[in-house]
């Protein structure tokens, strides 16, 4: 599991932005379980998240913040990125952030993705 805290805030809002490899439906509920055992990120007031596995197509959920699964979802098709997850997390500062929202998600996402791809890269150095 590879999880970035805060990597970025705004307005009192603070985001983080989780990956790692998940096959199931089970496999997603068991990944989203292990972050929320994380005891700051069992205080988050939501943990969007999205995947596409190759046995069961695209999944996300929003976790109360509307459109933000949808966000993540079409990032990891565009990055043909399957039987992986990727969570953005948001702890609710008190403001509404309107359209902002959704910039931030993107910037987690990316942040998310990129990481991923270089953990995966070190894995294929080394085998």
């Amino acid at each position: 599991m590879i999880v970035l805290e805060d990597v970025l805030r705004d307005r009192g809002s603070r985001y983080a932005a989780s990956a790692g490899p998940v096959t199931t439906r089970a496999g997603i509920e068991s990944f989203l379980a292990e972050l929320r055992q994380r005891r700051r990120f069992a205080k988050a007031t939501h943990h969007s998240w999205a995947a596409v596995l190759s046995n069961g197509g695209p999944l996300k959920g929003d976790d109360g913040e509307a459109g933000a699964g949808a966000v993540i979802l079409k990032m990891l098709e565009r990055e043909g990125l399957t039987d992986h997850i990727v969570v953005v997390t948001r702890w609710y500062g008190g403001v509404n952030l309107g359209g902002d929202r959704f910039a931030h998600v993107v910037t987690c996402t990316r942040a998310a993705l990129a990481a991923l791809r270089d953990s995966l890269q070190a894995k294929g150095a080394r085998t």
